[in-house]
């Protein structure tokens, strides 16, 4: 199989498609959109593309692009521990870094360090972590720094000049794999941490208490909800569609029941996957 993921090499996507799919050939990609549209094309079978950090909440890129462009199945999910560096040219490491470059929700992740040891430091924002580790590499007359991970400082053979800076130890990002073509993942590894259906609920826009509704018919039929959040349908401004993840799988009665009761409502339900998630076991603190 071919498997899309946000490229270039050295990224977290990188490192949660090799932790699922460790027999099968991965193709990078320059941005979201494209994993997608690689699936959509039939260029590869599936792509794992990030959907929510800890500390940053939701992709909106990843979400709003699965909603309004391509409807593709989720059949599962990863969560990979998240710990960023600051990675300098081997050239540069007594060199003082006038630039940080990175992915925006990596910097955003690294604030406190930014600001009480880079404070004079200008910030340019790229695609990913790991087009930020390969432009510090190929640019070694630059006083410049990436945030990233141990896996862009091996493939582009960059230093840490500081590790571990993230503000919150226990960082995380959830990852899902799309495909038209494959069915539910079924891995003997990594570790199963729990299965997940994730529907999209829109509301009727005369019915008073909707939401009130939509949420009772998750609660008297005892299913949990891990995430509920709202984003726009883009027909105009006050209208929002619900994204909410039940936990289990769909079953025969339960979560049918729910569906069919929110649809009598006069809500829109489309169920986006019913899926096992997975979890990455954390690397050592240090780079090795």
């Amino acid at each position: 199989m071919k498997i899309s993921y946000l490229g270039p090499k050295g990224t977290f996507t990188e490192m949660a498609a090799r932790g699922l799919f460790k027999e099968q050939e991965l193709v990078p990609y320059q941005t979201i959109p494209f994993c997608m549209d690689a699936v959509a094309a039939g260029e590869v079978d599936a792509t794992i593309v990030p959907i929510e950090n800890a500390i940053e909440g939701s992709v909106n890129m990843t979400l709003d692009y699965l909603i309004h462009k391509q409807r593709l199945p989720i059949i599962g999910g990863v969560t990979v521990p998240i710990a960023q560096h600051l990675l300098v040219h081997p050239e540069n490491r007594q060199q003082p870094i006038e630039k940080i470059v990175s992915h925006p929700h990596a910097i955003a992740q690294c604030h406190d360090f930014l600001q009480a040891k880079l404070s004079g430091a200008e910030w340019e924002y790229m695609n990913s972590t790991g087009a930020a580790a390969e432009f510090v590499a190929s640019h070694p007359e630059q006083k410049i720094a990436a945030i990233a991970n141990e896996l862009a400082a091996e493939e582009y053979q960059l230093v840490p000049l500081h590790e571990n800076i993230h503000d919150y130890s226990h960082n995380r990002t959830s990852f899902v794999v799309l495909s038209r073509t494959l069915d539910m993942l079924h891995l003997q590894e990594p570790e199963h941490i729990a299965d997940k259906t994730s529907l999209m609920v829109t509301l009727p826009s005369d019915f008073s208490g909707a939401l009130h509704q939509v949420l009772s018919a998750f609660a008297w039929r005892k299913l949990n909800l891990t995430k509920i959040e709202s984003r726009p349908t883009k027909t105009g401004l006050g209208n929002y569609f619900f994204l909410i993840d039940v936990d289990g799988l769909a079953d025969d009665v339960l979560i049918p029941g729910a569906v069919s009761e929110l649809e009598a409502l006069g809500c829109g339900v489309d169920i986006l996957g019913s899926y096992p998630c997975y979890q990455l076991v954390p690397q050592a603190e240090k780079i090795r």
